[in-house]
C-alpha cells in the first residue's frame, strides 16, 4: 500500500533539495536543474511546508542542512538513485526485468559468472547487473536486489538462501615444491600467505589437521586474485577456496601445496531485504542459483 499522498513530497521538491544540499545554493541549484532561483525556493517552502520540518538554515549567502536535513537527504538521494534505476531498467528491457545484484569478486569471476550463460538461456526477458561489493552494507536503502553474502546468517533485514560452505585447499607455484606434502605440518617450512578478512584461515586448517601450532605471519593481501597471483610468482602458498582455485590447477598455473581441504569459517547465501516486494526477476534468478548450488564443481 502507497503511503498517505500528504507524506510523498513531489520529485520536483525532492530533486531541489537534494541539488540545495549538495551544493548549498539556490542559485547553484537553479543552474543545474536550468530552472530559475525563485521556482528552486519555492519547491524548497513547499516541501518544509508539507513535512513541518526545516530542512535548511541560511548562514550568510550559503543554504545549509538542520539536523532534520542531514538526516533526510541520504533517504532521498537512496530514493531518487533507485527509482532512476528503476526507469533505466524498464527503458532497457520493457518485456522483462532485471536483478541487481551485488557480488563479492571471488565467488562471482569464478563460480557465478560462468554459470550465468545458463541463466541467460533459461531466462531471457531477466538482465542480471553485476556490482562488486567486499562488505555488508544497507542493503533495504541501496539500489541492488540481492546479494552475494559470505559468512554466517548474520545480515540484520535480510532472507537467506545458502549456497554451500567455502572448502579451501592449499595451492602454490608448480616449482615451489616437487609434489603435494603429506604432512601437514611440514607446510609451516614455506612461507604462507594470508587474506585480511580470513586471518586466522591458516590457524583453522592446521587445527582440523591436529597440527596445534600459530602459523607463521605472512604476506596480507585483500582479495583472493592477488593473493593468488602471488602464489603463481612463487611468493608462498596460498588458502584457496576449491573452486576459485580449480582453473589454475587445470591450466597449470598452479598446484596442490596439500590434498588436504577443510572448511573455511563460513559459508556463501544469496541475501536479499526481507521487508521489500520480491520481485519475478528475483523469484527466477533465486530458483535457478538453488539448482545450480546443488550441483558438482564444473571443470
Amino acid at each position: 500500500m502507497i503511503a498517505p499522498r500528504r507524506f510523498l513530497p513531489s520529485i520536483s521538491a525532492l530533486l531541489a533539495f537534494e541539488a540545495v544540499a549538495r551544493l548549498g545554493s539556490a542559485t547553484r541549484a537553479a543552474h543545474e536543474l536550468s530552472l530559475t532561483q525563485s521556482a528552486i525556493s519555492r519547491q524548497l517552502k513547499t516541501l518544509e511546508e508539507q513535512l513541518g520540518v526545516p530542512l535548511l538554515a541560511r548562514q550568510g549567502r550559503q543554504l545549509t542542512l538542520t539536523e532534520a536535513g542531514h538526516s533526510y537527504v541520504g533517504d532521498v538521494r537512496a530514493i531518487l538513485n533507485r527509482l532512476a534505476q528503476a526507469s533505466v531498467s524498464v527503458r532497457t528491457n520493457p518485456v522483462g526485468g532485471s536483478l541487481n545484484l551485488a557480488i563479492l569478486p571471488a565467488f562471482g569471476m569464478h563460480w557465478l559468472a560462468p554459470r550465468l550463460r545458463d541463466f541467460a538461456r533459461s531466462h531471457p526477458e531477466v538482465t542480471v547487473n553485476l556490482s562488486t561489493r567486499l562488505q555488508p552494507f544497507a542493503i533495504q536503502d541501496s539500489g541492488f536486489d540481492a546479494a552475494i553474502h559470505f559468512g554466517f546468517e548474520d545480515w540484520p533485514g535480510v532472507n537467506y538462501l545458502p549456497l554451500m560452505p567455502e572448502t579451501v585447499v592449499p595451492v602454490c607455484a608448480p616449482d615451489l615444491l616437487e609434489a603435494p606434502l603429506t604432512d601437514p605440518q611440514d607446510i609451516l617450512d614455506h612461507p604462507l600467505l594470508h587474506l585480511e578478512t580470513r586471518p586466522r584461515g591458516w590457524a583453522r586448517w592446521l587445527a582440523a589437521l591436529n597440527v596445534e601450532t600459530d602459523p607463521p605471519a605472512g604476506m596480507m593481501f585483500d582479495q583472493f586474485s592477488t593473493m593468488a597471483q602471488a602464489a603463481i610468482h612463487g611468493l608462498g602458498v596460498a588458502l584457496l577456496p576449491t573452486f576459485f582455485a580449480e582453473p589454475y590447477l587445470r591450466e597449470g598455473q598452479l598446484q596442490l601445496a596439500s590434498r588436504e581441504t577443510t572448511q573455511s569459517i563460513g559459508s556463501y547465501y544469496l541475501v536479499w531485504p526481507h521487508d521489500r516486494p520480491e520481485g519475478a526477476a528475483l523469484s527466477s534468478f533465486r530458483d535457478w542459483l538453488s539448482e545450480q548450488a546443488k550441483l558438482p564443481l564444473r571443470d
